[in-house]
Order: structure tokens, then C-alpha cells, then sequence
């Protein structure tokens, strides 16, 4: 009997060392870290992301809105040089008309300046050559004093902000007799097509 249950003792059952279970469990402890570190940097990818694109639209909405203000200024500079030209000549030895013109054109300079400072650049192109992209056509001369497709009169001067187009410069451009009379029809129907402004 005693012989019996001794032959059916298979005895304790092997144990498992410290030195597996550390190592066991040092593997998986450094998975997992590594699997936290990657989403950490994944997180902090993407936050700077989101705050580059933050800063990216508040730039475009005050550059947005900088333009537009400006836009409504140009026809204050317009009406101010319209009241400067109006002025006959032998009005201007007038003490008074005198005074009130050197301030009107105070004005005008000064408006001028906080444009400049602005990043608002002023497109007068008498004498350059035409240029679809910031000029826009309103009629042709034929003056052989200059070359084909010059701009010989800026009768309004466009404006520039930042490198965007705020207001095309209205010119007129010069056609030569001999040339192709289709030459600046061709340019102003191109005008038309690709001169737009940002807003």
C-alpha cells in the first residue's frame, strides 16, 4: 500500500528561477515603454503641428485683414490726389489755396508712408513694359518715342500688399503704327483673364 502511493508520487513540480521572471519581465516592461515613448512622440508631433497651423491662419486672418483695410484706404489717396490735380494752376499763388493744398499733400505723403511701413508697395509703371499680371490696359497710344508695349500714361497707380495684388495700376500702353493691330487687343483680353485681386 505504502509502495503504491509512492509509486504514483511524481514529487514538487520544477519552480521557475527569479532570473527567468526578471528577465521576462523586463522585456515586456521595456516593450511597453517604448510603445509609450513612440505615442509621446507622435503626440508631440502633432501638437506642434496644430501650433504651427495656429500661428499659419492668425498670420493670414491680420494679413487678411491689414489688406482689406487697406484696400478701403486707396480711394482716400485717390480722391486726395484727384483734389491736388483739380486745382487750377494760378489758384495756387493764393496764400490760402497754398496752405490748404501743402496740407492736403501732407496728408497724402503721410498716408503714403504708413502704407510703405506696412508692407504696401505703390505700382507706378510709366516707361516700364506692360505687364498683364499688375497693369491693367485702358487704352492705346501710338508715340514712336517709345517702344512697342511700353506704358506711356499711369492714369490710376495700383498697390501691392505683401507681394499680393491689392489693385491693378490703370495704364495706357503704347501700340507702334506698323505693328500687329491685334497685338494689345490679344494683352487685354489677357488682362482680364488672369489680373484679379486677393480679396
Amino acid at each position: 500500500m505504502t509502495e503504491n502511493k509512492a509509486s504514483h508520487d511524481t514529487g514538487p513540480e520544477p519552480e521557475t528561477s527569479g532570473s527567468e521572471l526578471s528577465n521576462s519581465s523586463a522585456e515586456d516592461l521595456a516593450v511597453e515603454l517604448a510603445a509609450v515613448k513612440d505615442r509621446l512622440v507622435e503626440v508631440l508631433a502633432d501638437q506642434k503641428h496644430a501650433h504651427a497651423q495656429a500661428r499659419r491662419d492668425r498670420d493670414d486672418a491680420v494679413r487678411h485683414a491689414a489688406a482689406i483695410f487697406a484696400r478701403d484706404l486707396l480711394s482716400s489717396i485717390d480722391n486726395l490726389e484727384r483734389t491736388i490735380r483739380s486745382v487750377p494752376e494760378d489758384k495756387l499763388y493764393d496764400p490760402v489755396v497754398a496752405n490748404l493744398m501743402a496740407g492736403v499733400d501732407a496728408t497724402r505723403r503721410a498716408l503714403l508712408d504708413t502704407f510703405c511701413r506696412h508692407g504696401i508697395k505703390r505700382i507706378e509703371p510709366l516707361g516700364e513694359r506692360f505687364n498683364p499680371h499688375l497693369h491693367k490696359a485702358r487704352f492705346e497710344t501710338a508715340d514712336s518715342r517709345h517702344p512697342q508695349g511700353t506704358v506711356t500714361r499711369v492714369i490710376q497707380p495700383g498697390y501691392l500688399h505683401q507681394g499680393q495684388l491689392l489693385r491693378p495700376a490703370v495704364v495706357a500702353v503704347n501700340r507702334l503704327r506698323d505693328s500687329p493691330p491685334d497685338y494689345l487687343a490679344t494683352e487685354t483680353t489677357e488682362i482680364a483673364a488672369s489680373v484679379t485681386t486677393t480679396f
